[in-house]
């Protein structure tokens, strides 16, 4: 009988190696990258999986879908944040539209549609007022939105997307941050669901702690 439980022994550890190895099968420095030093996040108790994105974007653009899948089915101990790239000056006005649209309550209405009149129907929406008339059309004064466009909120909330983005070391986007510790981006990823795959180990490996 002892070979017995020396066999079931051998079995038992060699699954749970083999559990290991399954578990870990994403890499520091291949699949994500580590954030030195770690950067602060908004979610409490919650692992902050955070967006970097640009409207302009062809590739946050084709991204979109699989965020809003991954929304209907994320991890509990999990909590999505968007944050607009600006990486580059041009990049800036769509930041700014990003932020007033949540200023005024009609980031919902004007999200998608944004990246459908950039993408879909190829309009040239890239300054100020391009984007006030593009807001006006759900709604939004054009004096409201040059008011918040220009307001200290906005300008503060700019200003701190900005440094974050410094701090991640990105350069690029579409970027998934999770907790402020790791990047995960498409191209190292091998595509949008791969991306959001790591996203959820990493979001567990941050909540085993």
């Amino acid at each position: 009988m002892r070979w017995l439980k020396s066999i079931a022994l051998i079995m038992f550890f060699s699954l749970s190696v083999n559990g290991l190895v399954l578990a870990e099968e994403y890499e520091e420095g291949v699949h994500y990258t580590l954030i030195t030093p770690a950067q602060p996040t908004e979610t409490g108790n919650k692992v902050e999986v955070r967006e970097v994105f640009w409207y302009g974007c062809p590739h946050c653009f084709r991204f979109e879908p699989t965020i809003n899948r991954w929304l209907k089915n994320k991890p509990a101990e999990a909590e999505f944040v968007r944050m607009p790239g600006m990486l580059v000056p041009h990049w800036e006005p769509h930041g700014r539209a990003f932020y007033v649209a949540e200023m005024l309550g009609v980031w919902d209405k004007i999200h998608e549609p944004l990246f459908n009149a950039l993408h879909l129907e190829k309009k040239e929406i890239k300054s100020e007022d391009g984007l006030a008339d593009f807001f006006e059309g759900f709604g939004v004064k054009k004096d409201d939105f040059h008011k918040a466009y220009r307001s200290f909120a906005v300008e503060t909330k700019v200003r701190r997307a900005k440094q974050l983005a410094k701090r991640y070391g990105i350069n690029g986007v579409p970027a998934i941050i999770v907790n402020g510790k790791y990047v995960v981006s498409n191209r190292n990823s091998g595509g949008p669901r791969e991306t959001m795959k790591i996203a959820d180990y990493l979001v567990k490996k941050e909540s085993s702690k």
